[in-house]
């Protein structure tokens, strides 16, 4: 039960802005122009800062472990680059492969991570190691993935310089790199600086799940329910049950455990709605699939641990 509070309280605040952004939408407060200003500002500028502070605050050298570092990262390239061959193999709509493949893999890592394992165990453990061994990645494959879906697919060399091209330009992966020297050489951010930082980002979520909340179209998501469906199941059940095991192979356990469970299994990150719009995707996909996973979430993450629970894993 109190599992089931948890992830509840982690999951419905998250599903009830977006509830407030789409009726903020419907009663005119939000215009498009609005929302299309706010998707930019997120986008250039709120999550990157946001991504920054986090990474830059994160102390690499506090219980690393090279095993958890290479699990994380290998286990993000495999289910990114499956999903993505077996969507593009067996979606007929070529035009929903980038957003679905993006939904159907990456999950709120950097922002559920830290909060489920703190609240089990009282400190953040290994979960600052599987945001720096995964979250980058997690955006360097999305950019790959939507550079080359956008518009209904692109091929070729051009389609290659491209996708190196949106890589190193990208503003959020550009705020990962900028705060990756202050967390390896141990920089302390100043007072004043940091104070000014914390308070760009945290406009980053709340502003974002407005924005996803605006821009859902409840006839269009209808109309995209049973891939909505599918990637969902596949974010919250599919790649847990087939790469948590592995995970127990390995050893991990308690604080570590947890946080490759968020990697996993956790809803998908609203990022993925700003990003799919930004580069050309299916926008409206990415929303039905992030409103349905962090609706289904509490329910699924609860039964991951409970899971875990059973057996002495956690």
């Amino acid at each position: 039960m109190d599992s089931f509070l948890f992830s509840l309280h982690a999951t419905m605040p998250v599903f009830l802005v977006m509830v407030l952004g789409y009726i903020l939408k419907q009663i005119g407060m939000f215009t498009e122009e609005f929302c299309s200003v706010a998707n930019r500002y997120v986008f250039k500028v709120a999550l990157p800062v946001l991504l920054f502070r986090d990474i830059a605050q994160t102390d690499l050298y506090a219980d690393f472990d090279l095993t958890f570092v290479l699990y994380c990262a290998g286990i993000t390239t495999v289910m990114f680059l499956g999903i993505w061959f077996l969507t593009a193999k067996l979606m007929k709509d070529q035009s929903m492969v980038g957003a679905f493949s993006q939904a159907a893999a990456r999950g709120s890592a950097a922002v559920l991570g830290i909060a489920f394992v703190e609240n089990i165990y009282g400190n953040a453990g290994l979960t600052p190691l599987m945001i720096v061994a995964a979250v980058p990645l997690f955006n360097i494959y999305s950019v790959i993935i939507l550079t080359f879906s956008a518009n209904g697919g692109q091929h070729g060399t051009g389609a290659i310089k491209k996708a190196c091209v949106n890589v190193l330009k990208n503003p959020i992966i550009l705020g990962i790199l900028a705060g990756l020297p202050f967390s390896l050489l141990q920089i302390t951010i100043p007072t004043i600086p940091l104070k000014a930082i914390n308070s760009v980002a945290a406009t980053a979520t709340p502003l974002a799940l407005l924005v996803v909340g605006a821009g859902f179209e409840g006839g269009k998501a209808l109309a995209k329910i049973k891939p909505t469906i599918v990637a969902s199941v596949i974010k919250l059940v599919i790649l847990p049950a087939a790469f948590l095991p592995l995970a127990v192979f390995l050893g991990f356990h308690g604080a570590e455990m947890v946080a490759i469970l968020i990697m996993l299994g956790s809803p998908t990150t609203v990022t993925c709605y700003i990003m799919a719009r930004n580069m050309d995707n299916d926008g409206e996909l990415s929303t039905s699939i992030i409103v349905l996973t962090t609706l289904l979430s509490s329910v699924t993450l609860t039964g991951w641990i409970f899971l875990l629970r059973l057996f002495g894993l956690i």
